[in-house]
Parts: structure tokens; sequence; C-alpha cells
């Protein structure tokens, strides 16, 4: 099976879930399992987006988007977040106002559902653990994935002993627990998103490492004006104006290759553009023409005042 082909059957199984803890919290009563469903589709748009941005890689830019269409993903990620965030306000309030009144929920219901879902969320965890080093999406969903399954825990051993103790003010609480996790993926999430919208450096890179590096090469003076930026999920790219030493143009291009599989291999930068200065360009009085004259073979040496 393909990545992509992975990555759909996991959306699907996490769907399957999100829908039984809906289900299940609706006819157990439980808003702890209500919460959990809602943190379910985190997972669910988590792996939304890592499917995206594999759909996304294969679309090819056109002369409106020439950098392609890999931000849509990010203003996915915004939109998404808003709503969860939203949600999960409403879950602390119907908490709060739970813990005044506490219903009795099913707890045997709460913990056999919540087993379901982390059954299945383990399946899903394998499924995707094989790709988490190659696609950075994919390590994403499996960070909610894994927080997804302390959740189920919590509601496991909540139903538990809502059923062997009759606790009504377990379930309120649970709830509680689940939204902060809820919040903190969700804070993430916006935060990265708009990181990317807002052109920041990417998260992997340190722009010291990139400007040492780009120094380090032979021929370069000084770099400056160096901009980088992430376009879409793996999708780099980088400006910048390098001073180099006297050299031919043919050198010149020879050190842009070396720069550009540098940046390419090390930090993983496709996009590259770079304006080259030469060290001695400087206000000069002079003009110094290198063009043969024809007659000795040596370069002709003219003075412009």
């Amino acid at each position: 099976m393909t990545q992509r082909g992975r990555l759909t059957l996991s959306l699907a199984l996490t769907a399957l879930v999100a829908l039984v803890e809906f289900w299940g919290g609706l006819r157990a009563h439980s808003l702890a399992l209500l919460s959990d469903a809602a943190h379910v589709c985190m997972d669910l748009f988590a792996l939304g987006i890592a499917l995206a941005a594999a759909i996304a890689a294969q679309r090819p830019a056109t002369a409106r988007q020439t950098f392609g269409f890999g931000r849509l993903e990010m203003l996915a990620a915004l939109t998404n977040g808003a709503l969860l965030f939203a949600a999960t306000i409403v879950i602390v309030i119907e908490a709060m106002r739970r813990l005044g009144a506490p219903l009795l929920p099913h707890g045997a219901l709460m913990s056999e559902v919540a087993v379901f879902g982390l059954l299945i969320n383990g399946g899903v965890g394998l499924i995707l653990l094989r790709d988490r080093r190659a696609n950075v999406n994919i390590a994403a969903a499996l960070y909610h994935v894994a927080g997804d399954a302390l959740g189920a825990l919590a509601v496991i051993v909540g139903g538990i002993l809502i059923s062997m103790y009759a606790v009504r003010w377990i379930d309120p609480v649970l709830s509680l627990f689940v939204a902060g996790i809820i919040i903190l993926g969700v804070l993430r999430i916006l935060r990265e998103a708009t990181h990317v919208l807002l052109e920041g450096v990417p998260q992997t890179m340190e722009m010291d490492d990139v400007l040492q590096r780009m120094r380090a090469l032979p021929g370069v003076v000084q770099v400056h004006d160096l901009h980088v930026w992430t376009l879409a999920t793996r999708s780099y790219a980088l400006s910048a104006h390098v001073q180099l030493d006297d050299r031919r143009i043919s050198e010149a291009t020879a050190t842009l290759r070396d720069l550009e599989t540098m940046l390419r291999q090390r930090f993983e930068i496709g996009h590259v553009t770079i304006q080259f200065e030469c060290e001695s360009c400087e206000p000069d009085e002079r003009v110094i023409c290198t063009q043969r004259d024809g007659r000795d073979g040596l370069p002709e040496v003219k003075t412009a005042r």
C-alpha cells in the first residue's frame, strides 16, 4: 500500500472512531466521551492535512499560482483550529454546568466505547509508524493519535469508577481534562499555521546555521539580505544577496550550483534565488575592460574619468 493509501485508510478509521464516540457519548450521557470524540476530530484534521499535502505535492503550479497550492493546508489549519477551539469552549461551559448539577452517565458504555476507540487508534498508529520519518505531517498526526490515546484511557478509567462507585462528578472533570488536551493541540496548530502564513523561518532551521554554511563555501565573502520561508509542508524558499571575491562568470556559476546543492541537501530548500555582488563593486572612477584587444592577446585596460 502506498503512503497515500495508508493515510486514506487511517483517515477512514479515525472518522469511524469519531462517529462511534459521538454516538456513545449521547447514548451514555457522557460529556467526557463527547469531549474525546471532539479530540478525535483533531486527529481527523491532522490526517487530513497530511493527505492534502500529499495530494497538493502532485498538483502542478499554474501561471497564476506559480508556487502551487500548498498554502491551502495552512488556511484549512486556521479554519479547523478556530472551529475546534469554539467547540472546546462549549464543552468547558457544559462541564462547569454539570459540576453544579452532575448527571450519572452509563459508565460501562463509556468504557466500552473508549476501549473501541483506543484499539482503533492503536491500529492507526501502527499504520502510520513506518512513514513518521519520511513525512513531518505524519509525525504530527502520530502526536495527535498519542494524545487521543491518553484521553481514551482517562475515559476508560472514569467509566470503570462510575460503574463501581456511581461518582457523578468524574464525567465533567474528565471532560475538562480532555478539553485541556484539545486546547493545547489547537494552540499548537494555530501557532504553526500563523507562523507559515507570516512567512516565518521554518521551525526545523536556524538562520545562523544557514548563514554560516553559505559563508563557508569557497568564493563567498559575505551574505546579506537573507530570507528563508515556508511555502507549504516541506517546501521552503530562500533569497539572498551573496558577495563573491573577484572571479569569472563561469566560476560564479559553479558557486551558485554549490550553494543550491548545499541548501537542497542540508536544509531541503527547493526554491533558491541568489543575487551575486562582487567584492570590488564600490564606487570607482575607473572602468576596467578585460576584453582582449586582438593584437598581443593581453587584456586592454581602459580608464574612464
